[in-house]
């Protein structure tokens, strides 16, 4: 039966019984990639293939990736939104700055919608101005 360890064990070993920090191996620190895919294997309840956990990654890494640049068009937009507030002659565009920051899905259908009124309106009235010409030179010639 081994003995129990004392505090004057401790004193005649050269080290102090309060505090007492023994240093692991390298083979039993914990290792950050192990730790992370445990965490993950708690929330998905399995082990994730080596496949899968590249496949996270990299979906992990494209959200990081399109949260800095809506970050940075953001940034953009504002400092524009500024400078166009500055300007009165600008201060239409900085309108639709300030609607585009506030209410950006919004501001795109209704964008949307108005190129492709535009467009419409552009293609018919390109049609009568041809049927204009066309009934110009008939009654012409």
């Amino acid at each position: 039966m081994a003995k129990p360890v004392d505090a004057a064990d401790l004193k005649s070993a050269g080290r102090k019984a309060v505090g007492v920090q023994v240093p692991l191996p390298p083979s039993v620190m914990p290792d950050p990639q192990l730790e992370r895919e445990l965490e993950q294997a708690r929330r998905h309840g399995r082990w994730l293939a080596d496949d899968e956990l590249a496949a996270l990654d990299a979906q992990q890494q494209q959200t990081l990736d399109l949260a800095q640049r809506q970050g940075q068009t953001r940034r953009k937009l504002v400092l524009l939104t500024g400078i166009c507030l500055l300007l009165p002659p600008l201060w239409p565009l900085a309108l639709g700055l300030t609607l585009y920051l506030l209410f950006p899905r919004t501001t795109q259908r209704f964008g949307l919608i108005a190129g492709i009124l535009l467009l419409a309106a552009g293609a018919l009235l390109t049609l009568l101005l041809l049927s204009l010409v066309v009934a110009i030179l008939m009654a012409l010639f």
